[in-house]
């Protein structure tokens, strides 16, 4: 059974006109090809969408609801149309983009840049509290950051889910598919400071657990958390995706934080418009 964009589209239009020649003048075909794919979709399902009614076709209940579901999808395909046919226009522009972890924000950016490279990319990549405070300040269009507030100023969408994992050198003992928080306790941790979304969902994995770690060394950025376990000072945490690094980094899962948490695309309602859409769009090259 096929529910064919074409046969939706006829319908659509009887619903909204009232009639199969009215249908087809908006559609630019004829009043036979409007008929025809209308009574293939009732046959095909077995249903009734229209009953006569003296000149005019009123739709039936099942019509209605049909109606209500593919009339949001043909909305988001004008909306894409639209998109697409503005390419040309882009011949220059900025977009400033504020990012709490370099991945995935980055692949959002090479998925912009694919489809618009003549627009001029500005990137601000800090802690959750310096990018949130960047969109509301308006110094940023649009971030990329996980816990987004749900507040009326806001839109956001959620590109991907990710967790926290622990990071360690190769060569550390705990160099493993998983481990429990309690065995990180044994060993020297690195944590970033109060203002990190990672070091948040760290925290609240301890404090469920009844431990209270001693960090070995606290760090503002994720670059100085990398670095530290680079070099070997104590176990570290991160986004799963937050970096593409891999050398002298390992990735652990700890059984506690092994839930994923979205991260999302968010801006000020009303921010810079038609740039700002286009990457909200581009999330869905991402892989």
């Amino acid at each position: 059974m096929a529910l064919t964009s074409s046969r939706v589209r006829a319908v659509n239009a009887v619903f909204e006109a009232g009639n199969f020649s009215a249908a087809a003048r908006r559609l630019g075909v004829s009043q036979p090809s409007v008929a025809q794919l209308v009574r293939e979709l009732e046959s095909e399902f077995d249903i009734r969408l229209f009953d006569r009614h003296g000149h005019s076709l009123v739709a039936t209940p099942l019509c209605r609801q049909l109606y209500a579901a593919t009339n949001r999808i043909q909305a988001m395909e004008a909306d894409a149309v639209a998109i697409l046919e503005q390419r040309e226009e882009l011949a220059g522009g900025e977009l400033r983009v504020g990012l709490g972890n370099a991945m995935p924000g980055m692949a959002l950016i090479s998925s912009f840049k694919g489809l618009y490279p003549k627009i001029q990319i500005r990137v601000e990549i800090g802690n959750w509290s310096d990018i949130m405070a960047a969109v509301i300040d308006r110094r940023v269009d649009v971030a990329v950051l996980p816990e987004v507030p749900q507040d009326r100023r806001f839109r956001s969408e959620v590109c991907l889910s990710q967790r926290v994992v622990a990071i360690c050198h190769p060569r550390h003992p705990l160099n493993r598919c998983q481990v429990s928080i309690a065995e990180l306790m044994q060993y020297p941790l690195v944590f970033r400071t109060g203002n990190s979304s990672t070091q948040r969902v760290v925290d609240k994995a301890f404090r469920a657990a009844g431990l209270r770690p001693e960090p070995a060394i606290v760090v503002n950025t994720r670059e100085g958390m990398l670095e530290a376990v680079a070099n070997q000072l104590g176990i570290g945490f991160i986004w799963e995706h937050g970096s593409s690094r891999i050398d002298r980094i390992a990735k652990v899962v700890v059984t506690e934080m092994d839930v994923e948490l979205p991260e999302y695309i968010f801006s000020l309602i009303g921010a810079k418009g038609k740039l700002v859409e286009l990457f909200f769009h581009s999330r869905s090259l991402l892989p």
